[in-house]
């Protein structure tokens, strides 16, 4: 069984940072790629990045590209994202899951995640 907490969510200011820490349970955990979704009040689950098991390989939605950087520490079992120039409508639920599909073709869609963390929410003010 795996468990993920995030971590570090809050309330910014637009143009604003954050940083996400997602941490994984478990010895294996260089094993996987992991994502990071989102999900804001009355819409669906949207990708926002992935990231390979050895974090050489990286893969963003169109919307964060530029402002979000996916990074892993495998030697602390933690994934993160740092969060720049934020915008009113990054305000969501972020989520970070992982996933058993190594090819990054994969990683935009929700369903290919095995393991999902509970979430933390990201309020950005205008």
């Amino acid at each position: 069984q795996v468990q993920l907490v995030e971590s570090g969510g809050g309330l910014v200011q637009a143009g604003g940072s954050l940083r996400l820490s997602c941490a994984a349970s478990g010895r294996t955990f260089s094993s996987y790629a992991m994502g990071w979704f989102r999900q804001a009040p009355g819409k669906e689950r949207e990708f926002v990045a992935a990231i390979s098991g050895s974090g050489d390989s990286t893969y963003y939605a169109d919307s964060v590209k530029g402002r979000f950087t996916i990074s892993r520490d495998n030697a602390k079992n933690t994934m993160y994202l740092q969060m720049n120039s934020l915008k009113p409508e990054d305000t969501a639920v972020y989520y970070c899951a992982r996933t058993v599909y190594g090819s990054s073709y994969y990683w935009a869609a929700a369903r290919k995640y095995d393991y999902w963390g509970q979430g933390t929410q990201v309020t950005v003010s205008s």
